[in-house]
């Protein structure tokens, strides 16, 4: 995620990092290319393309826009829920926390609950991520983690072994029913969240309407510098260029944001929120939390 204070005029030119235009740098030069080769065309064998008027042009760019407009707010929709679940998970960890060390007597357990639970963060970001996370979840549960990553989903194993534990101190006396309840609780509330960022991460948007907003970008691209010479004669190929980032930028930023939970400059800071939830749960526990994960050059992973 990028975290950095509003740039100047001059510096909206040169920004790179956050930015969709090296993704899509192929595609602008591509038609602006492309369009010069119309151009000059059309100059060399002087072609009259001035019955091609640029209003049906228009019409098809403004129905294309519409289309980018709400595939982005799917898109961003899908994003903010992401970051509102994350939050959530970080005020439960913060409620786990206080409920155990509340309830909890024995600090062993204590402590043995809260890095499950902190192994369990890990767990989650590296599914959501596809990636491997049993070296961040074993710096908690040691070779457990191991164990937990031979599931098919060491995070929900995580929280049921949460369960366990909490279920044993019940057992055993050291917790009453309603403590126990108040921790499984707690617990359902995590499951609750992990169950929300794996419905965001499993379900895409339709297909069927990514593709229908590619070709009709691609055609409008195609047939643009036709209805443009007329008007802006040798500029076409900075027109044809400028129209091409507007489309394919506003379609690039949205397949970026459909899934939050990668590791592009837009994705969520999942290695920062779970660092929040360490120094919270060693905070709860009274040692010496971890520091913060920095930001490299305003961009937090």
């Amino acid at each position: 995620m990028i975290v950095r204070p509003r740039p100047t005029f001059l510096q909206l030119f040169f920004i790179m990092r956050g930015s969709v235009v090296p993704r899509i740098l192929p595609q602008i030069l591509g038609f602006a290319l492309y369009s010069a080769i119309i151009l000059a065309a059309a100059r060399r064998f002087q072609l009259d393309f001035s019955v091609f008027n640029i209003t049906p042009f228009g019409l098809v760019g403004v129905t294309l826009s519409i289309y980018l407009s709400f595939r982005n707010n799917a898109a961003y929709d899908r994003w903010w829920e992401a970051r509102k679940l994350w939050g959530a998970l970080v005020f439960e960890m913060r409620n786990l926390a206080r409920a155990t060390t509340s309830l909890i007597p024995n600090q062993t357990e204590q402590r043995a609950l809260l890095m499950e639970a902190l192994a369990f963060c890990h767990f989650l970001r590296g599914q959501l991520r596809k990636i491997d996370s049993t070296k961040d979840a074993r710096a908690f549960i040691d070779a457990e983690a191991d164990k937990a990553a031979a599931f098919s989903n060491p995070a929900d194993e995580m929280v049921r072994r949460m369960g366990r534990r909490a279920n044993a101190q019940r057992l055993a006396g050291d917790v009453d029913t309603i403590g126990f309840r108040i921790l499984d609780e707690r617990l359902a509330s995590v499951a609750a969240i992990q169950a929300g960022c794996e419905r965001i991460a499993g379900t895409p948007l339709p297909f069927a309407y990514t593709l229908l907003v590619h070709r009709t970008a691609y055609i409008v691209c195609l047939l643009l510098p036709i209805g443009l010479i007329s008007t802006t004669g040798w500029a076409t190929p900075l027109f044809t260029a400028l129209i091409a980032y507007t489309f394919f930028g506003l379609d690039a930023l949205s397949e970026e944001l459909e899934d939050p939970f990668g590791t592009e400059a837009n994705d969520l800071a999942l290695d920062s929120l779970c660092r929040v939830c360490e120094i919270s749960v060693f905070e709860a526990l009274g040692e010496t939390p971890p520091k913060m994960i920095p930001a490299e050059k305003f961009y937090f992973s």
